[in-house]
């Protein structure tokens, strides 16, 4: 899995048991699914259809271009730095806040957090979830977004406030939200948001697509073979474990042999 959050890595690691954490292999599906609630948002796709179906005819209402808006990305990770050309090819412009690395994307202008809420049509929330994150958006950020515009969780359920949320949209000051994610069962939107009528909520699918799957199982599949040769995964996060590992007899090079009982476990005494 990419998120560990439910492993005790330090428990694990105090009985020899090696962590290992897969390569985020989604960028793409992702990317595409926030490009896709972004048009539907904007153009009003999912509610025409629903009213079309229906009461057949019904009033039209105006939608907005992708081409010309601001797009504003809270977490510059591998999801991020995969849609950033993505929504300039599209004719966007491109805002990102994240204090721990420097951008410097062609196109791409690195600004703080407030200042990328106050400017942005769409803001997507890309950021990892961790103590620091929890609730980052909170009724002061929903505040300080730019009236009429359109949020976007793709990353999280943890970093949204989601009363915080339903606020904001009842208010009329958000236009409407897209969540992949939240504070559900399974990491899935609450029933509250998914009901409301200006927000597109899908089942945690945005990184559902064949090659997403494939290259997480292969690459699970490549870390097994990697412990069962004597090898440690390049995915390995506790290098105390790890040590655990050579001191049994376990080689953390390409190098080296050992007996076949204890490659056949990352478990050991």
């Amino acid at each position: 899995a990419v998120d560990i959050r439910t492993i005790d890595v330090a428990s694990a690691s105090a009985h020899g048991i090696l962590v290992t954490q897969a390569s985020a292999g989604f960028m793409a599906s992702v990317s595409e699914w926030i490009v896709g609630v972004m048009i539907d948002l904007g153009r009003h796709i999912t509610a025409a259809a629903l009213d079309y179906r229906a009461h057949g005819a019904a009033q039209p209402r105006m939608g907005r271009e992708l081409r010309g808006a601001t797009l504003g990305i809270i977490g510059y990770g591998r999801i991020a730095r995969h849609l950033c050309p993505v929504a300039r090819a599209l004719g966007m412009q491109v805002l990102v806040s994240d204090p721990f690395v420097t951008v410097d994307a062609p196109g791409v202008t690195q600004l703080p957090m407030a200042d990328l809420l106050r400017r942005s049509d769409y803001t997507v929330c890309l950021a990892p979830a961790n103590a620091e994150t929890e609730n980052l958006m909170d009724a002061r950020a929903f505040a300080a977004m730019r009236p009429g515009s359109f949020f976007i969780n793709a990353a999280r359920g943890n970093l949204v406030d989601e009363p915080a949320l339903l606020q904001a949209l009842d208010s009329g000051h958000l236009a409407g939200a897209a969540l992949d994610v939240g504070r559900a069962e399974d990491q899935m939107p609450s029933a509250a948001l998914a009901r409301h009528p200006r927000v597109i909520a899908t089942p945690h699918v945005g990184g559902l697509t064949p090659p997403a799957i494939e290259h997480q199982a292969l690459e699970t599949v490549a870390q097994t073979a990697d412990i069962l040769q004597g090898r440690i995964p390049p995915g390995a996060v506790n290098a105390d474990a790890a040590a655990r590992m050579r001191a049994a007899g376990l080689s953390a090079t390409h190098g080296g042999a050992a007996d076949a009982s204890r490659r056949r476990t990352a478990h050991l005494p």
